[in-house]
């Protein structure tokens, strides 16, 4: 892509940041240096969003005007990114004078065209969300993301043509694949059109109710709706109507949000665009929640993370690489102290700084820390070096398509494969039998391939990924690497470079240990420990009929929300259909495709109706559940033995 431009939502400022927030900005930070790295030009916006409802009512609360508690809480945000390793190239705030100066513009421009009209209006109004829900939109006559009684608002106000460009919308998203990614949220947002008439959006609210915002050009005893002057920020920031940045790189606008405003991103904004006379974004990327304690953050329930907490125990480097990893973009993550832990123990301790230190202190211990010159290559050189290229091209395909998760899990067969090419060439007895060709060969191999790892983890980790190379005798210049032909290159380590010593980068870490907590006098004495199972005899294991199966459907339950109903293919004439209490850890859309392990002869039962005929097996973890399941694919109705 010749150029690149990402944005996160501007944070609303109504509370200070927390680990979502963290999350989305260190997803645009990486892309933006990843892209970087990919020859593109790059600009990346973040910023607070500080009209409306919400803030007056904070600001009243902690004794403050609206302007000098949004001065306030923007700050946090402000100064938290370069704590994170963020280096954005903007930070917009919706009070910035020339972003009034646009919002009205805008509105002056959809109002000329006629598509902003005076009407009368009586609907539910949700303070928390700042916006009106029809009787179909409330859950039990509920807002369904506050759960609280919506209050009932009959007023004149000004409403876009919203409705006018419904067919274009449905038809654009249909044309264009990446409009909307994950595919979960695109169908999402299809299925929400397609289900009846999109109706007007009330963009205005009555000074009489809210004098914090931005006065409407055409009539200033209203104000501008809160997401009507927000979304216009990604245009601001780029100085439109004729700043050169807003030519440069609006064609490439990439957004990325959490898929809780998903619907003003996705129908607000692109129909916004579209009655303002301009082309569409690029590509909105939305991710889910973070969740604690299996909910999602909140205030009340006492589960938020702060992310100094986090990087002050852990680096911040670290904490950069559990977000991106831990997270499938599109789908909800669990985070836990014990979760990063043990990821980073796992990962960077075990795999990559194993990897780091043993190679280091191999090329001291048996060329004195000076880069060897490689020989002839032989067969497992040249099977490493092909599993490398096939793991950067995973990595740099996931990271284009903003799955950083998977494009990090690829590299790390690359981590792996290396500590299993140290235990395959075994260089000790290279040394030991003073094979010194082949030894500076595999010495050679194993330290170029680092040094490709670290450049790929830069956009990642930026501050270990230079020390990384550092410690390979190299500087790094991100203007000298362009990550597509290091599929190819190679020999770009020089020999005879001294290389550190050793590497302590990522040190095994422990969690603190839990303050003790005291007991009442009189507290009855704990439960004596369960008994370990019986042991089983082996003839117990053959009656089972365990099998490798394909997912064909999955669909929810109708009777039961923690149960999915599974069309399995184990090779039968007829798929299996499985009833399993998966759904809170998997939507049904992410299962058709996958493989899993299945008791195939349980006796049949009804559960809650619905026919099972076996169990799918699962692994708890600390983040959740994964699904058990062979490492490749292999013919459904594979049988485990």
């Amino acid at each position: 892509m010749e150029r690149f431009f990402v944005s996160t939502p501007i944070y609303y400022v109504n509370a200070k940041p927390h680990l979502g927030h963290a999350y989305t900005t260190v997803v645009a930070d990486t892309l933006t240096r990843f892209n970087l790295l990919m020859g593109a030009q790059t600009y990346f916006l973040t910023g607070t969003d500080e009209h409306g409802d919400k803030i007056v009512k904070a600001a009243a609360a902690s004794g403050q005007s609206p302007k000098e508690y949004a001065d306030h809480i923007s700050s946090l945000f402000r100064d938290l990114w370069p704590k994170l390793g963020i280096a954005n190239d903007q930070f917009i705030r919706t009070t910035d004078p020339k972003h009034v100066k646009v919002v009205q513009e805008v509105l002056q421009k959809v109002y000329d065209a006629g598509d902003i009209y005076f009407g009368e209006y009586g609907g539910h109004y949700c303070f928390g969300c700042e916006r009106f829900y029809t009787e179909k939109e409330l859950v039990d006559g509920l807002c369904p993301d506050h759960q609280t009684k919506p209050e009932y608002i009959a007023e004149k106000n000004y409403f876009f043509r919203m409705s006018k460009y419904q067919g274009w919308l449905i038809d654009h998203i249909k044309a264009n694949p990446d409009f909307i990614r994950p595919r979960q949220y695109r169908n999402e947002v299809l299925s929400l059109l397609e289900s009846g008439a999109l109706e007007d959006l009330c963009i205005s609210r009555p000074k009489s109710r809210l004098t914090w915002g931005i006065d409407l050009p055409f009539d200033s005893n209203y104000v501008c709706y809160v997401w009507f002057d927000a979304l216009i920020n990604y245009l601001s920031a780029l100085g439109w109507p004729r700043g050169e940045k807003f030519k440069k790189f609006w064609p490439f606008a990439n957004h990325i949000v959490a898929k809780d405003i998903l619907k003003p991103h996705a129908i607000f904004w692109p129909t916004m665009l579209k009655a303002a006379g301009l082309t569409p974004y690029l590509s909105l990327n939305v991710h889910g929640y973070w969740l604690v304690r299996e909910a999602k953050m909140s205030k009340s329930l006492g589960n938020v993370i702060e992310p100094l907490k986090m990087v002050d125990a852990y680096g911040v480097d670290a904490f950069r690489y559990f977000l991106l990893r831990e997270m499938v973009f599109g789908s909800d993550a669990a985070f836990s102290e014990e979760a990063l832990v043990g990821r980073l123990n796992a990962d960077l301790a075990n795999d990559l700084g194993n990897l780091f230190n043993r190679s280091l202190a191999m090329c001291h211990k048996y060329f004195g820390g000076k880069i060897p010159i490689p020989q002839e290559e032989g067969p497992e050189d040249a099977e490493i070096k092909r599993l490398g290229r096939e793991a950067m091209e995973k990595f740099q395909r996931h990271f284009e398509e903003f799955q950083c998760s998977r494009g990090l899990e690829g590299l790390w067969e690359m981590v792996r494969g290396l500590n299993k090419y140290i235990d395959s060439t075994a260089p000790w007895t290279l040394f030991k039998n003073k094979n010194t060709a082949r030894l500076s060969t595999v010495m050679y191999v194993l330290l170029e391939n680092m040094r490709k790892i670290a450049v790929h983890l830069w956009p990642v980790m930026p501050a270990s990924a230079e020390r990384m190379l550092a410690q390979l005798g190299m500087t790094f210049d991100k203007e000298k690497v362009y990550l597509p032909k290091e599929l190819d290159a190679w020999g770009i380590l020089d020999s005879g470079s001294q290389v550190a010593e050793s590497s302590n980068l990522f040190p095994r870490v422990e969690l603190p240990e839990p303050a003790p907590t005291p007991k009442p006098e009189g507290a009855p004495k704990p439960a004596p420990k369960a008994e370990p199972l019986a042991e089983a005899e082996f003839e117990d294991f053959q009656k089972l009929d365990i099998r490798v199966g394909t997912v064909l459907e999955a669909l929810r339950h109708p009777d039961a929300d923690k149960l999915l109903v599974v069309r399995v293919d184990l090779g039968e004439a007829e798929p299996r259909q499985i009833v399993s209490g998966i759904a809170e850890f998997f939507k049904p859309e992410e299962l058709p495709g996958r493989q899993v392990v299945v008791v195939a002869n349980l006796k049949p039962r009804k559960i809650r109706k619905q026919l099972s005929q076996g169990m799918i097996l699962t692994v708890k973890t600390e983040a959740g559940m994964e699904l058990l399941a062979t490492p490749g694919q292999v013919p459904g109705g594979s049988r485990v033995s």
